[in-house]
């Protein structure tokens, strides 16, 4: 399915404070699952808008929450080192677990409030720090699928501190497919295996994929990393996994 697609920002509330977001919708009426599209540090990038664009076309209503809002409003940035500097210094050093969840519930949240959404059919979709946050947004209860790219650190600690993203696995009640390069210096291998043996121990519905000769960002067309085979086998199980919605 590939459909007409019409996009515009909006904004959501969150803890009182107003988030920007992207919004995608087919322009066909109709029926649609929600999908929340959750960033790397760089922001809601062209590259995050066009993951976005990409789900609705294929027949989803997507939303693509600022998880920046409160650091730098309108943050979007590229790929330099000192765009991953600044990108760092926002994920790892200043964001928290509970304001990011907030962030995304408020997005579901606001999904709910339009007539074409299906209300108990919404799935998620994260890269870099953001794979990172889809792992940990998998515990709320409206999510049904997850699907979290490369997502560093989450065997290792949460944003704002406290225990490791990796605990919230109990928690989750959908389905997960999480996606790792195995060229990726930032998630060793053994992490990997401890992501996927925690899964199989709370029985989660998951799939753990891993790619030979792919590195950090490989789903980016944008980035030097980026592994077009890797990319269009992933991108064929992220529609297997929300065509379950």
């Amino acid at each position: 399915m590939i459909c007409a697609i019409d996009t515009k920002t909006v904004k959501i509330a969150s803890d009182s404070v107003q988030i920007d977001a992207y919004l995608v919708k087919p322009q066909e009426e109709g029926s649609y699952p929600g999908v929340v599209v959750l960033q790397e540090i760089f922001g809601v990038n062209a590259h995050i808008r066009e993951v976005a664009e990409r789900i609705a076309k294929e027949g989803y209503i997507a939303i693509a929450p600022a998880l920046f809002q409160r650091l730098a409003p309108g943050f979007a940035t590229g790929y330099t080192p000192e765009d991953i500097e600044v990108g760092k210094n926002y994920a790892w050093g200043q964001t928290k677990a509970s304001e990011l969840l907030s962030d995304i519930q408020s997005a579901i949240d606001y999904l709910k409030t339009l007539p074409e959404v299906k209300k108990d059919a919404f799935g998620c979709i994260g890269f870099c720090f953001g794979g990172h946050v889809a792992y940990l947004a998998a515990s709320l209860v409206d999510i049904k699928a997850t699907a979290s790219f490369y997502g560093a650190r989450i065997t290792t600690s949460t944003p704002g501190g406290g225990e490791p993203t990796i605990n919230v696995t109990s928690e989750i009640k959908g389905m997960l497919y999480a996606f790792f390069g195995m060229e990726d210096s930032s998630i060793p291998t053994e992490q990997v295996d401890q992501i996927e043996a925690e899964l199989e121990k709370y029985q989660v519905i998951s799939r753990v994929f891993r790619y030979k000769d792919a590195n950090h960002g490989f789903f980016c067309d944008r980035r030097a990393s980026y592994n077009p085979t890797a990319e269009k086998d992933a991108w064929e199980q992220v529609k297997e996994l929300f065509g379950q919605l």
